[in-house]
Parts: C-alpha cells; structure tokens; sequence
C-alpha cells in the first residue's frame, strides 16, 4: 500500500504545477499565492489535527519556533516566485529549475552545515545540474546577464524559488528537529499566508480576489488541494515504507509535470529537452542511492 501512497504523492505534487500555471493565465502571481495558501494552511492544519500535533503548538520552544519562522519566510518567498515563473514561462521549463532545490539543498548543508557528501551524491549533483542545463533553452541561458539586470525573466524566478526552497530545508534541519513535521508544516504555512496577504495587500490587488475569473479560482483552488493531498499521502508512504524508495519516487513527479504540461497546454519537447530529463531522474535516483 506505501508503494501506491508514494506513486500518489508524485502524481499529486506534479499535477500541482500544471494546476497553478492554469490559474495564473490572467490573475496576478502573488494573489493567486495567497489565495493558493488559504488552501494549504487549512489543508496543513487539518493534518496536524488528524495527526494529534495540533495541541502541541504552545509547546514550541522559542529557538525551534524562531527557526519555524524563518522557514516559513523562505517557503513564502520561494511559492512566490515560483507562482511568478509559471506565469511568465512553460511549465515544463520552470520545472526543472525547480529540481535544482535539490542540489542547492545539498550544497548549504555541506557549507553551512559540514555535512559529508558522497561519491554518489556528487554524481547525482553533477548529473542533475547538467540534466537541468540540457532541459533550458540555449537562448535563456546566454540571456541571463542581461535578464538579471533588467528583471522580470521566468529563469530568474525559477532560480530564486529553488534558492529559497532550498534555504527553507536547511532552517528546517537546523532549529526543528523536535518538532512533528506535520506541525512545523502547518506553523510554516500560517507564516506564508501572512506574508503572502501582506504583499497582496502592500500591492494594493485585494480588490483584484473579487475579480478573478471562476475558472481561474477552480485552478488555483485545486493546487493548493492538490498539494495537500501529495503531502498526506506522502506522510503515509513515509510511515509505511523505506525513505530509500519513497523519496525518489516522489522526487520523479517531474515526470508527471512534463507529461501532463504537454497534454494540457500542448508544450514541445526537444530531444536535447528529454535527455536532459532523463539524466535529472537518473541523478535524483543517484542521490537517494548516495
């Protein structure tokens, strides 16, 4: 049963993707974040009650409650510039940026951290970056420069919310390891829902809420359910089954998102492209090996 849980988490996290990028057709990025975290916080919430943690929210100690903060922080920043990906860029090249949290994870906590990495963990670094390098467009990448002095470009949103993804992990591990992972979830997403309102309203858009279109608001509802369901049942995969095997199959809902980006909204693929996603899903498997 862990084995379908964990088939099921991929499937959920990498239809998210694709939900979203629908939802934000017309609707600007950052109202359909916080719409989005609405969602996800009940969702988070819920969890956390079904799990019997809820009611150990004021038993946080204030170092791992700092840290739950700080994490929350950086989740926000990194759903938003996700969500500014999508709307400027293919959901199949903002996704395999998006892997990249993966590598960068992995990097901090050997700086940051002095965490070892082995001989097939740096492999799977190698072979996930050059993957995502394959799956990028010639022309984004030479562009870079001048994207970044200007501002605005899909790759460069996509790199922050790896950045910040990544980031999110690392305060993770430092300051909440005592703490339920369900709980810490649900603390994480009241920050992020905070934040999220807090630009929405600092932009001055919450008068645009009333106005998004119904089909819009069907999407972005369903992404922030659909994450809910790939954490649920991911949890479950995890209690009932090895991480060793739970993880890469999660990790492989790219797959999912490539697949269903080319039947929702038609998106090509070059052979470049698929080599290049077939040496990311060999390095995240590499990885977990490690």
């Amino acid at each position: 049963m862990w084995i379908l849980f964990a088939c099921l988490s991929a499937l959920f996290a990498g239809v998210t993707s694709v939900l979203a990028k629908a939802g934000v057709a017309t609707t600007a990025s950052s109202v359909a974040t916080a719409l989005r975290t609405v969602v996800v916080a009940a969702g988070a919430w819920g969890m956390a009650a079904l799990a019997g943690s809820a009611t150990d929210v004021f038993a946080i100690d204030a170092r791992s409650l700092l840290f739950l903060l700080l994490s929350g922080l950086a989740t926000g920043a990194s759903w938003l510039c996700y969500f500014a990906a999508l709307s400027r860029g293919d959901v199949s090249r903002v996704a395999p940026i998006d892997k990249l949290s993966t590598v960068l994870t992995i990097l901090l906590a050997l700086v940051l951290l002095g965490e070892a990495v082995s001989a097939w963990g740096m492999l799977g670094i190698i072979a996930i970056t050059a993957g995502t390098l394959l799956m990028v467009e010639p022309t984004d990448l030479s562009g870079l420069p001048r994207a970044l002095r200007q501002g605005g470009s899909w790759l460069i949103y996509a790199l922050a919310s790896a950045f910040f993804a990544a980031l999110t992990s690392i305060l993770g591990k430092v300051g909440v390891s005592g703490v339920d992972p369900t709980l810490g979830t649900a603390v994480r997403t009241l920050v992020v829902l905070a934040m999220a309102w807090g630009i929405v309203a600092a932009q001055g858009r919450t008068s645009e809420v009333r106005l998004i279109p119904t089909r819009e608001l069907a999407f972005i509802i369903a992404s922030g359910a659909a994450t809910c369901a790939s954490w649920l049942v991911y949890y479950h995969a995890l209690k009932g089954g090895p991480a060793s095997i739970v993880v890469p199959i999660d990790k492989l809902s790219i797959l999912v998102t490539v697949g269903f980006s080319a039947l929702a909204f038609h998106e090509r693929f070059t052979r470049r492209y698929l080599v290049g996603l077939a040496v990311i899903c060999a390095g995240t498997v590499a990885m977990v090996v490690a």
